[in-house]
């Protein structure tokens, strides 16, 4: 490691103890990164000092959080999300379809709403887009997170998670539809006058593997006023189904379709 001037150590340090960051320092001072940190790490174990990372968990501090965003990005996670755990962090992964770029952009956000300091980043795959974020503390907000499948195991939501969804129930409606649901046109004919004629109409569905994981879109849709069935297709019944005239156009005003 280069050698430097004793003064110049004493400077830096001074600036680390106020508040001033590594980076800030190390450009001031002209100073590699790498020393200022072994300086900042030496002063610290001298002095007795256990360092701890700063947090913006709203869980683990009182920091005000984007509860409307959370709504949002709770509904893609229960989808179509999981969190990875490794040493000293956690990774959520939204995957969201390729040909949505809108979805993309906006869980994107929705996540940086959330935990503005993370870092945050996109993966392309084979069809879809991985909206990555890496921090110690997403275990804290999203507690569903375990070992297996969600369908394998119960998922229930903590009482504050529901007061979220309970104050923005349509936000995590929009979220479950844009990771599990979808808007389609169906079609049916009738005999009209001796004329067979076609007509179609827009529903919603929603598919999830996990009970839990309906039970909490359809309790939420009741609360609404939305109307829904359960439908099975190609054998499969975890298919919920949103058809009715007027609950398709309750979707529509705050829900609508991917993009």
């Amino acid at each position: 490691m280069e050698q430097h001037n004793p003064s110049i150590r004493d400077e830096a340090l001074s600036l680390l103890r106020s508040g001033t960051t590594n980076r800030a320092v190390a450009d001031l001072l002209n100073v590699p990164r790498g020393t200022i940190g072994w300086w900042l790490y030496e002063d610290r174990r001298q002095r007795g000092i256990q360092f701890e990372r700063p947090t913006e968990c709203p869980m683990c501090t009182d920091r005000e959080f984007d509860r409307i965003a959370y709504a949002y990005l709770l509904g893609l996670y229960l989808g179509d999300g999981h969190i990875t755990s490794k040493r000293k962090q956690h990774h959520l992964s939204i995957f969201c379809g390729d040909t949505h770029p809108g979805l993309i952009d906006a869980a994107e956000s929705a996540v940086r709403r959330v935990m503005p300091a993370t870092r945050t980043g996109r993966r392309h795959r084979n069809g879809c887009v991985e909206v990555k974020s890496y921090t110690q503390h997403w275990t804290c907000l999203f507690p569903q997170h375990g070992a297996g499948k969600k369908h394998e195991r119960p998922i229930a939501l903590e009482a504050w998670q529901q007061a979220i969804v309970d104050a923005h129930p349509w936000e995590f409606v929009r979220g479950l539809i844009h990771s599990d649901g979808c808007r389609t046109m169906n079609w049916t004919t009738r005999v009209v006058g001796g004329v067979k004629k076609r007509y179609e109409y827009p529903r919603y569905w929603f598919t999830n593997v996990s009970d839990d994981i309906r039970q909490l879109y359809t309790d939420t849709l009741d609360r609404l006023g939305v109307e829904w069935t359960h439908c099975t297709r190609a054998g499969k019944h975890y298919n919920i189904s949103v058809a009715r005239r007027a609950s398709v156009a309750l979707m529509d005003a705050h829900v609508g379709p991917k993009y």
